[in-house]
């Protein structure tokens, strides 16, 4: 085999890297599902000052075990529902029970 077609075998088996993201677990009301809000900082374009920006997204929880203040990790996946568009990957930090 040559190195063109070596090169093109190996480009053609690489996976996408899936989008990985780490909040903290806001509402477990849903079956299934959590809502996980995301906090992070980013510099405005003119004024260069860190502006905080949040966002909020639902993910798939198979076995029910994330609870709201539990700092989980999500990754995105594939179409689940009109709204879930990510997974649970792990708890990283478990919220104290009250």
């Amino acid at each position: 085999m040559s190195e063109s077609t070596q090169d093109a075998t190996q480009s053609e088996k690489k996976i996408r890297q899936r989008k990985r993201r780490q909040g903290i677990v806001v509402s477990n009301k849903m079956d299934k599902t959590i809502v996980v809000q995301i906090d992070e900082k980013v510099m405005h374009p003119v004024y260069k000052k860190y502006v905080r920006k949040r966002a909020k997204y639902k993910a798939h929880d198979e076995t029910n075990t994330a609870r709201p203040g539990d700092t989980v990790q999500i990754e995105e996946c594939r179409p689940l529902s009109r709204e879930k568009r990510w997974r649970l990957k792990n708890i990283i930090e478990r919220a104290p029970v009250l």
